[in-house]
């Protein structure tokens, strides 16, 4: 198979709104004139895989003071990286002029084509937020803390990100050379700031372990996805996926799969970019309208399809969420399929509706052989009338964790 080159494999991770933050992260080693070479980089995802899986079974119940550290180091990173750029920076920073008004196309589309683009890179970073969801059941208090986490991390997100965002374009110095590095434009943009090779790499240390981190928390939240779809039927082998580990408390089948995908998944990536870009692609294809399915039914609904809930949106606010969030769905669904740059070549295709094309005639084949004679939706075995003594019980939990 031909290697790509950075600028194609650059292209291809554009295309499908990817951030290639590992991939790049080991780039580094070009600095120093050490190519890492595909077997290393399938090691490493190995490696990052296999901690994510033990941590996950065998010490869940360290999860959470795992997550808190994750969310300081992150937080930690944000403010050290951006203090350290601008101190070492100062005072050749690029101009006010520069940051918020020249716009840079290279891709052959016309500007405004060219903008809509842009919204990809931030497309996988909008697909995490419902992991709260999916660890709703072991969340005290869900319907209060649940609304609330969600919303807070949004407003985290759009802090940190806006600031640091803007700080790099500040401190990129010549933007010619950012875009042409081999070694990344993050790692060249912190090596233009502080002037030192060893010093950009030790930054680039924060958002590796970010990366690290964010492997354990998606493994986790994977496999509680195919356990709950598992208990309500709705997978091939539901009843062995959705067996819960008598000792460990947790679904250990379900996590066994997901690490089993992942591997897959890296194996793929050995035999072909194309087609790891292309699942990658249709994946965040397929969660945003996963998250549109439920909005739109709620719409269609005139907005009652809900029952009544601790976190209520005001109604004229309700529907501008809804209508904002299904056009931004709608359009990014359909950029996520387009080539990155306009004049198409073999290596810059934009394979995403191919892999989507599969997973679905996947998913219906699944759903005439078993699906719909099995799947009976999200179960509630729950009693309305259980409800009272339920909130009882999990704030006598919180007050047992906090004392």
């Amino acid at each position: 198979m031909r290697k790509l080159s950075i600028q194609e494999d650059d292209a291809q991770l554009a295309a499908m709104g990817h951030k290639a933050e590992l991939h790049r992260n080991f780039s580094m080693l070009q600095l120093i004139e050490y190519e890492v070479t595909n077997w290393q980089q399938f090691l490493i995802y190995i490696g990052f895989t296999l901690v994510a899986f033990l941590l996950n079974a065998f010490l869940n119940s360290v999860l959470p003071r795992i997550y808190k550290g994750a969310l300081f180091w992150s937080l930690g990173g944000f403010a050290i990286v951006s203090i350290t750029a601008l101190i070492c920076a100062s005072p050749n920073y690029n101009s006010g002029r520069f940051v918020f008004t020249e716009f840079i196309n290279r891709t052959g589309w016309p500007d405004g084509v060219a903008w809509l683009l842009g919204l990809l890179q931030g497309g996988l970073g909008l697909t995490a937020f419902d992991s709260v969801a999916h660890m709703i059941e072991e969340i005290p208090q869900p319907s209060k803390r649940g609304p609330k986490i969600m919303v807070g991390c949004i407003g985290i997100g759009i802090f940190t990100g806006s600031i640091f965002l803007i700080v790099l374009l500040f401190v990129a110095g010549d933007i010619d050379r950012v875009i042409e590095s081999a070694a990344g434009p993050l790692l060249q943009i912190l090596i233009n700031a502080t002037k030192n090779t060893a010093g950009a790499i030790c930054l680039l240390m924060f958002p590796l372990v970010c990366l690290a981190f964010a492997t354990i928390s998606v493994m986790t939240t994977s496999s509680r996805m195919i356990f709950a779809f598992a208990r309500d039927g709705g997978l091939p082998g539901s009843k062995f996926l959705a067996r819960v580990h008598p000792q460990l408390g947790l679904p250990l089948n379900a996590l066994i799969l997901t690490s089993v995908v992942v591997v897959i998944f890296g194996v793929i990536n050995i035999a072909s970019t194309n087609a790891f870009s292309a699942i990658i692609s249709a994946a965040v294809v397929t969660l945003d309208l996963s998250y549109a399915m439920p909005i739109a039914v709620n719409c269609l609904q005139g907005r009652r399809a809900l029952p009544d809930r601790e976190w209520k949106l005001p109604t004229w606010l309700g529907w501008t969420c809804d209508i904002i969030a299904l056009s931004y769905i709608g359009i990014t669904t359909i950029l996520f399929v387009f080539p990155p740059e306009r004049h198409v070549t073999g290596s810059n295709m934009n394979y995403c509706i191919v892999a989507f094309a599969i997973i679905v005639a996947i998913s219906i084949f699944q759903w005439i052989v078993d699906g719909r004679k099995n799947y009976a939706g999200p179960r509630i075995d729950i009693a309305v009338a259980d409800i009272a003594d339920v909130r009882k019980l999990e704030e006598e939990t919180i007050q047992m964790a906090e004392n």
